[in-house]
C-alpha cells in the first residue's frame, strides 16, 4: 500500500514527518490520533489510516503505531467493535519482523490492559484471546530485548491479577517448563528459572506445588550450569513461602541442604542470605534440629564471603525462633511492640516472685490442694525441688519412672549445682523434648528464668567431706550407688539418641567418645560397691531426708564434678534433638575451666534458641571477627540485637547484656549510632526495671557522644523517656539542655528535631520541671539562626504556656510571658521583635493562654510593635491582627474595648508608608487567608 513520502520517511534534520508533530504531551486540544493523519487523505477512516501506518514499509511508522496504540484505543473507546478491530491490528503488528517494533508494542500492553479493564468489553476474554498469546510467543522470541520486555509485562500482569489462573496453568507454565528443560540452551534455562522463581509468589499454592515445584527442585540440583543453581538459591525463600510449610519440609529442605554444600561459594552465600526466609516456612522442630546445625556450618565456611553473609543473616535467623508466649511481647499490625503477659505465669501463681526451692520432705507432707502448680515446661528434677510432686509426664524418663516417690539426686540434679547450666534445659534426653505440648518451646516458667543462681560450693564441700571421715562413707554410700545407676541410664539414652542423629558428623562423634568414657567410668564406680548394699540403699532411702548434703547435691568430688560437667554439656547440646558442633578439644578446655569461667559461661545459657547460635552472635563483637569476616560485623550485630533480645525475652537479657555494653563502647560511631536508633525499642522489650539498670547508663553515654550518635537518641527521646519511672526521668532533665550544643552550628536539623521532641516530652514532666529546665532550651531555640528551627520553637513555647495554664500553674505562665516580653519584645535585633509577633499570633491561634491573660499581659506589648522602625516587624504585626485576632469571637464583640485598640492600630498600619504593611493591614481576613500562605501554616 502506497504511503506518501512525507509520512513514510523522517524529514531532514531529524524532524518528524507531517502529522506527527501534534502528538506531544502538551497538545490537550488536539486529537490524540493526529500522528495517523496522512496529508491529502484526511477523509479516510481511522482504522484505515491505522492499517496504512501499521503495515507500512517504513519502520519508523510502525514504531509510531506501536507507541501510540493506547491513544488509538482511547479514541475508539465509544465502540466495542472498533476496539476489537484495533486489537486485531495490534495482534498482526506483533508479528513484525523488526525487534524494535515488537519491543515498543510489548511495552504498551500494560497500559492497554488497564484501559480495557475499565471499558465495557468482556475483559477476561479479550486478554485471554488476544494479548496472552502475544506475551507467551514473545517469551520465546529470538531477540533478547523482546524476551526481557515480555517477561516484565508477564510478571506485572500476573501480580495485578489481570491474567487468569487458567491461562497461567494452560499457557504460561508449559512454556516455562519447556524453556527450563535440560535440553534447552543455558540462557533460556536461566531466564525461565528466573521467571518461575519470581512468579511463584503470585500464583496459587496448588499450581506452584503441582507444576513448578518439581522442576524447581530439578534445577536446584542442576550440575550443568551454576548460574541456574544461583538463581534458585537466590529465590529459595520465595519458593518456600509459595508452597507452604509442609511442602518446604518435604521437598525443599533436602534440596536446600545440597545447595548449602555446593562447591561454588556463590551458592552457599546466596543460601546464607535467604536463610531467614526459609526458616520462616518451617516448623520449630525442623528449625531447631536441622536448620540450626546447617547455619552453624555456613558460619564456619572456609570462604570469607559466605561467612560474612551468614553473620549478617544470623540475627534475622535467630528472630525466627521468637515465641510471644515466651518473650512476653507481641508485635501489633502497625509494627509496634506490645506487652503480652504469659498465661502460664498467671496460672502458676508466681507472678509476685520466684519461690524459694525447698526440700522434698517439707513439701511431701502438704495436701495436694495446697501444693503449687508445676508448669509443664519444668524438668522433673526441678519440679521435685520446687514442690516435691512427682512429675506425671511420660517424658520424665529417670526420676518419674524408676523412683516415683524418691527425691534422691539424679545426674541432672547434680549437674544443676554447676553455675553454667540452666535451670533445667541441659539434662534431658531427646525423648524429653518430644513428650508433648508442654515443652519449654511453647510455655513459660518464672522459675526457669528468674531463679537465683546457685553458688558454686564445691571447694567448701571438699573440705567438709575431707573432715567427715567414716560419716561420709556411711551416709553417702546408698545415694552414690543410686546416682551411679541413674547416671548410667541417662548416658545410655543420650548415646542412643546421638547414634540415631548425625553420627557421621565428627563433632557428634567426639561427643559420643566423651559420653562413652563417662559411661565406663560410671559403671566402674558402680562395680566397686556390693550389689546388696546398693539395693539396700535404694530401698531404705527415706523420702524426707533433710540432709543438706542430699539437698545440695554435693556428694561428688572436684575431679568427678569436672568430668560430669562435660557430660552435662553434651546432654544439654542434645536436648530437644539439638546437635551442637562442639569439638572434643573445646570440651576438654571446658573441663579445665575454673569457677570464674564457668560462672561467666552460665550467664549466657538459655533454652529459647540453640546455644551455638547465641554463642556465634555474641562472638560478633570479637575484634578478631572484624579481621577474618567483615569490618562491619559489629554494626550488623548492633542492628540485629533488638530482634535477638525480643526472641530471648527479658528473662534472658543476661545473655546479651555484656554484648550490648561492648557494642555501646565500640570505637566505630556507626555501631553506636545503630544502637542509639534502637534503644527505645530495646527498652520496650526489657521493661522498666532492666531499662533503668542496664540501658539508662548507656543512654546517658549516648547523650554525650557525637552528633551522629546523639541524633539516634534524640529522634526517639520521648519514646525512651516515657518508659522510665518518674525519678529516673527527672535525672535526665539537665542532660536535655546539652542537646542545644552541637558539634557544628550548621546542623540545624538536629535542633529542629530537639524542638519536636520537647513538644512531646512536656507531658512527661510537671509544670515546675518544665519551667525550671526546659524553658531555657525553648527560649534559646526561638532565637536560632535558622528560620525553620525558630518556627517549630514557637510551637514549643505555645505548648509550654498551655502546660502551665492547664495544670493551674498560672504564676509560672505569667513569669514565662514576662520573660518572653523582656527577651523578644525589647530585643535590640529586629529578628527578636519579629519572633515576638509570631509567638503572640501562635498563642492566639492555638488558644493556649486564657484570653483575659493574653489581653492583659501580651496584647499591649504586641500592639506597641506598630511603631517599630523595621517594616518586616510591622508586616507580621498586621498579619497577626488581621488574620488571627479579629477572627476570634472575643474580639468580634462590639462592646469590647480591646477591639477598639486593635482597630486603631490597624488604621495606623493602613496608612503606613511601607506598601506591604498597608496592604496586609487593609486586607479582609478571608481574602488574606486565601492569599497568604505563611510559614506558620506550613
Amino acid at each position: 500500500m502506497a504511503v506518501s513520502a512525507a509520512v513514510c520517511a523522517p524529514a531532514a534534520g531529524g524532524d518528524k514527518p507531517d502529522g506527527f508533530e501534534d502528538c506531544g504531551p502538551d497538545c490537550d486540544n488536539r486529537r490524540v490520533t493526529a500522528f495517523l493523519d496522512i496529508p491529502g487523505h484526511d477523509n479516510l477512516p481511522l482504522l484505515t489510516r491505522l492499517e496504512k501506518h501499521a503495515f507500512s514499509e517504513n519502520v519508523f511508522s510502525r514504531q509510531i503505531v506501536a507507541r501510540g496504540l493506547l491513544d488509538v484505543f482511547r479514541d475508539v473507546s465509544h465502540s466495542d467493535k472498533d476496539i476489537l478491530a484495533v486489537m486485531e491490528v495490534a495482534v498482526r503488528l506483533s508479528e513484525d519482523s523488526e525487534p524494535t517494533v515488537r519491543t515498543e508494542l510489548m511495552e504498551q500492553i500494560p497500559p492497554v490492559v488497564a484501559f480495557l479493564q475499565e471499558s465495557r468489553l468482556d475483559f477476561p476474554m479479550v486478554v485471554s484471546q488476544y494479548l496472552v498469546p502475544v506475551i507467551v510467543r514473545y517469551l520465546v522470541d529470538p531477540d533478547k530485548q523482546v524476551r526481557k520486555s515480555s517477561q516484565e509485562v508477564l510478571l506485572a500482569l500476573v501480580e495485578q491479577g489481570l491474567i487468569s489462573q487458567c491461562d497461567i496453568e494452560g499457557r504460561v507454565c508449559p512454556i516455562l517448563l519447556e524453556r527450563s528443560a535440560p535440553d534447552c540452551d543455558d540462557e533460556c534455562r536461566t531466564e525461565a528459572v528466573s521467571i518461575i522463581c519470581r512468579m511463584a509468589s503470585m500464583l496459587k499454592k496448588n499450581i506452584v506445588k503441582r507444576l513448578l515445584l518439581p522442576r524447581f527442585c530439578e534445577l536446584c540440583s542442576d550440575g550443568k550450569l551454576f548460574q541456574v543453581r544461583k538463581v534458585c538459591a537466590t529465590h529459595f525463600g520465595d519458593i518456600c513461602h509459595a508452597v507452604g510449610q509442609e511442602a518446604t519440609e518435604q521437598f525443599l529442605i533436602p534440596t536446600f541442604f545440597e545447595l548449602c554444600s555446593d562447591n561454588m561459594w556463590g551458592m552457599r552465600k546466596a543460601c546464607a542470605e535467604c536463610f531467614m526466609a526459609v526458616s520462616c516456612n518451617t516448623s520449630p522442630e525442623v528449625r531447631r534440629t536441622q536448620l540450626s546445625p546447617l547455619f552453624i556450618r555456613l558460619i564456619s565456611d572456609p570462604c570469607r564471603w559466605v561467612r560474612q553473609a551468614a553473620f549478617q543473616s544470623l540475627g534475622p535467623f535467630i528472630s525466627t525462633f521468637a515465641n510471644p508466649s515466651q518473650a512476653g511481647l507481641s508485635i501489633r499490625e502497625d509494627g509496634t511492640l506490645s506487652i503480652r503477659p504469659s498465661s502460664q505465669e498467671v496460672d502458676s501463681g508466681f507472678a509476685s516472685g520466684p519461690p524459694r526451692p525447698t526440700s522434698c520432705s517439707a513439701d511431701s507432707s502438704n495436701s495436694p490442694k495446697a501444693a503449687l502448680h508445676v508448669e509443664p515446661d519444668l524438668l522433673p528434677e526441678e519440679a521435685s525441688v520446687r514442690t516435691g510432686h512427682r512429675h506425671d509426664s511420660s517424658s520424665s524418663a529417670v526420676t518419674a519412672e524408676s523412683q516415683p516417690r524418691s527425691c534422691s539426686p539424679t545426674l541432672a540434679e547434680r549437674t544443676g549445682a554447676f553455675p553454667e547450666l540452666p535451670g533445667g534445659s541441659g539434662c534431658l534426653s531427646n525423648s524429653d523434648h518430644e513428650a508433648g505440648p508442654g515443652t519449654s518451646e511453647d510455655t513459660f516458667s518464672t522459675f526457669l528464668y528468674w531463679r537465683t543462681p546457685l553458688p558454686d560450693i564445691s571447694k567448701e564441700v571438699e573440705l567438709l567431706l575431707s573432715g567427715a571421715g567414716p560419716l561420709e562413707e556411711s551416709h553417702s554410700g546408698p545415694e552414690a550407688a543410686c546416682d551411679s545407676c541413674v547416671a548410667t541410664s541417662e548416658i545410655q539414652k543420650v548415646l542412643q539418641s546421638l547414634q540415631g542423629h548425625l553420627l557421621q558428623d565428627p563433632d557428634i562423634q567426639a561427643q559420643v567418645q566423651v559420653l562413652s568414657a563417662a559411661l565406663r567410668a560410671t559403671q566402674l564406680d558402680s562395680t566397686r560397691e556390693p550389689e546388696g548394699r546398693q539395693t539396700e540403699g535404694l530401698n531404705e532411702e527415706p523420702v524426707s531426708d533433710p540432709s543438706p548434703v542430699s539437698d545440695n547435691h554435693i556428694l561428688l568430688s572436684a575431679s568427678s564434678s569436672q568430668n560430669e560437667l562435660s557430660v552435662a554439656r553434651i546432654l544439654q547440646s542434645t536436648d530437644q534433638t539439638e546437635p551442637q558442633n562442639r569439638s572434643s578439644e573445646h570440651l576438654e578446655m571446658e573441663q579445665r575451666q575454673g569457677p570464674p569461667a564457668l560462672e561467666e559461661h552460665r550467664s549466657k545459657v538459655q533454652d529459647i534458641i540453640p546455644q551455638p547460635l547465641l554463642d556465634q552472635f555474641v562472638s560478633m563483637t570479637d575484634p578478631a571477627r572484624a579481621q577474618t569476616v567483615d569490618t562491619d560485623i559489629a554494626k550488623h550485630c548492633a542492628y540485629s540485637l533488638p530482634g535477638v533480645a525480643l526472641t530471648l525475652g527479658r528473662q534472658n537479657w543476661h545473655c546479651l547484656k555484656d554484648t550490648y555494653e561492648t557494642l555501646a563502647s565500640d570505637g566505630q560511631w556507626k555501631v553506636r549510632r545503630t544502637l542509639a536508633f534502637s534503644i527505645h525499642e530495646l527498652a520496650v522489650i526489657l521493661g522498666d526495671q532492666l531499662t533503668a539498670a542496664d540501658l539508662v547508663p548507656i543512654f546517658s553515654g549516648f547523650l554525650k557522644d557525637l552528633d551522629e550518635v546523639r541524633v539516634g537518641v534524640l529522634k526517639h527521646l520521648y519514646d525512651f523517656l516515657k518508659l522510665l519511672h518518674e525519678d529516673k526521668r527527672r535525672e535526665h532533665l539537665r542532660q536535655l539542655q546539652e542537646f542545644v550544643v552541637t558539634d557544628s552550628s550548621r546542623n540545624w536539623r538536629f535542633r529542629y528535631q530537639l524542638a519536636e521532641q520537647l513538644i512531646l516530652i512536656l507531658e512527661l514532666y510537671s509544670a515546675s520541671d518544665v519551667h525550671g529546665y526546659l524553658r531555657h532550651v525553648a527560649l534559646k531555640l526561638c532565637a536560632d539562626k535558622v528560620s525553620q528551627v525558630r518556627w517549630i520553637s514557637f510551637k514549643l513555647v505555645v505548648a509550654m504556656l498551655r502546660k502551665f495554664y492547664s495544670h493551674g500553674a498560672c504564676a509560672l505562665g505569667l513569669s514565662f510571658m514576662q520573660e518572653l516580653i523582656s527577651r523578644f519584645r525589647h530585643c535590640p535585633k529586629w529578628g527578636g521583635r519579629q519572633a515576638f509577633a509570631c509567638i503572640c499570633q501562635a498563642v492566639v491561634n492555638e488558644e493556649s493562654v486564657p484570653v483575659d491573660q493574653f489581653v492583659e499581659h501580651l496584647l499591649p506589648s504586641l500592639l506597641s510593635l506598630a511603631s517599630d522602625p523595621v517594616p518586616n516587624v510591622r508586616v507580621l504585626l498586621a498579619k497577626a491582627l488581621r488574620q488571627t485576632l479579629l477572627e476570634k469571637a472575643y474580639f468580634r464583640n462590639a462592646g469590647n474595648h480591646h477591639l477598639e485598640v486593635v482597630e486603631e492600630t490597624l488604621l495606623a498600619l493602613q496608612s503606613d508608608p511601607d506598601q506591604d504593611v498597608s496592604f496586609f493591614a487593609s486586607l479582609e481576613p478571608k481574602m488574606q487567608t486565601a492569599i497568604d500562605t505563611t510559614i506558620l501554616e506550613k
